[in-house]
């Protein structure tokens, strides 16, 4: 079953410390390392300030540049994991580093949603 590990954290204390970028980098480098064999996808996000959100309102294309709600944890990125159960997942998720300080949500991947796209697109859906 595929799951979705949600990374979230205080990317300002990071951004500040070249030191503890590095230290922060060797440690996610240890827990890709550790599943690369189940990781099925993935990538670390840039900035909230880096986004632009889009959204269709009466017909109108809106769109809105930097985050859209301020907050002190950001998702900051994700891993798509193949594992057998949500045990798995949540055992996974622990050995991420930010869930020392901060936090990671597991969700499993709407498969059933992703077949229907796939049926529906004409076998276009990855």
């Amino acid at each position: 079953m595929l799951y979705t590990l949600l990374i979230y954290e205080n990317a300002e204390e990071l951004a500040t410390d070249p030191e503890a970028q590095r230290k922060h980098a060797a440690e996610f480098g240890e827990f890709v390392a550790a599943v690369a064999d189940k990781i099925r996808g993935g990538a670390p996000l840039k900035l909230p300030e880096d986004a632009t959100t889009i959204r269709i309102r009466n017909g109108e294309t809106i769109t809105t540049d930097g985050p859209f709600a301020e907050t002190k944890e950001i998702l900051a990125g994700f891993f798509i994991l193949e594992l057998d159960n949500l045990d798995e997942a949540l055992a996974a998720a622990a050995k991420i580093p930010v869930a020392r300080y901060g936090a990671v949500e597991v969700r499993p991947v709407a498969t059933e949603l992703q077949e229907m796209v796939n049926e529906e697109s004409g076998g276009q859906h990855p």
